[in-house]
């Protein structure tokens, strides 16, 4: 069955809609509950408290727009396990991230329980064959996709460290990720893409300078799910195959780009990857100077200049794919070697 890129839209505004009103009485219980982030010297820039739970609303809002759209319109059994393989492994880090939040958790746990989640995901994917691409050895397919999935959970939950700056991120990766899979008629990684834009942009509406909500890590954690399950999935149909490779590399290229600057500077400075500080791409473009607005907006304009890498390799790769994977990757070292030059703390 085919769906006009209207009906998607309109999916994604509903979404939209739906997180806006939610996000206020979900951040009215966590107040009520003291599930705040309290403001510290080494790590936090707001100065007064901020309540989390903001991903309780992300997730209710896409798990409501997912569920509600097959009843609509297409359910099936095969349709509800297909959204299902994406959402419940989705869940259920969220419901960690979620404890994480109230009580606190060693990395470790969460390491384990990631790990766990992607080999789980493997598993269904090889059994549904829903992987975009696979190489011919099975192992090599499960261990890539165990290490994207652990890898990209941890890169979104690390990239929010700033007002709006993961929600807003993540809206832009999700609706370049929709516009292909929509041509390639996906229709369930179009559809998981457009609601969580709408998710990502109705939470942003509370989440922007000065917020007044986090995400937390049960809404940062679900998010990395899911957009690392729908980048597996995503099949570009881009020959020679590292050209569709290339596609979700440089849709994640912003995320990937913060966790490894964060990431480098610790181990330099010889202290623990998990440990949380203020040396992500965020705290240093204020060093250099930024605005907490503008480097918000400098942070969405980074993923959109690799979602138009991205689209890019994907329309045109014949005539200039190579070239803009040369010239994208060439950027992403430079801005590396930039961001690394940044003091990491002060």
């Amino acid at each position: 069955m085919n769906y006009s890129i209207a009906q998607f839209f309109l999916l994604g505004f509903l979404t939209f809609l739906t997180v806006g009103f939610i996000t206020p009485p979900v951040r009215n219980i966590a107040l009520r509950f003291g599930a705040v982030d309290a403001p510290t010297i080494e790590r936090k820039a707001q100065k007064e408290p901020v309540p989390y739970l903001g991903g309780v609303a992300i997730a209710i809002g896409i798990i409501a727009a997912s569920y509600g759209s097959l009843l609509a319109v297409d359910f099936s059994l095969a349709t509800l396990k297909l959204a299902s393989s994406v959402l419940v492994p989705a869940i259920a880090i969220s419901a960690m991230g979620l404890w994480d939040d109230l009580k606190g958790l060693e990395p470790w746990p969460r390491l384990v329980a990631q790990t766990f989640t992607g080999i789980l995901v493997a598993v269904i994917l090889a059994v549904t064959n829903t992987r975009g691409f696979a190489f011919q050895n099975q192992i090599v397919n499960h261990l890539i996709t165990v290490i994207w999935i652990v890898g990209v959970t941890n890169s979104i939950n690390f990239f929010d460290n700033h007002d709006g700056g993961a929600a807003g991120t993540v809206a832009v990766i999700t609706f370049f990720l929709f516009f292909i899979a929509y041509d390639r008629q996906q229709i369930l990684v179009s559809a998981l893409a457009i609601v969580t834009a709408g998710a990502t942009a109705g939470f942003l509406v509370w989440n922007r300078h000065p917020a007044k909500i986090y995400m937390g890590d049960a809404g940062s954690l679900f998010l990395g799910i899911i957009i690392s399950v729908l980048t597996i999935r995503l099949s570009p149909g881009v020959v020679p195959s590292y050209k569709s490779l290339a596609i979700p590399l440089f849709l994640m290229a912003s995320p990937i780009l913060d966790t490894t600057v964060a990431v480098i500077s610790r181990l330099y400075r010889g202290i623990s990857p998990f440990q949380g500080g203020r040396d992500h791409l965020s705290h240093r473009l204020m060093r250099k100077g930024l605005n907490r607005r503008t480097t918000a907006f400098t942070l969405w304009g980074l993923a959109s200049i690799y979602g138009l890498i991205a689209v890019t390799i994907y329309i045109w790769p014949d005539t200039v794919g190579l070239q803009v994977i040369v010239l994208g990757a060439a950027l992403w070292l430079a801005m590396l070697t930039f961001f690394l030059r940044i003091p990491s703390e002060g």
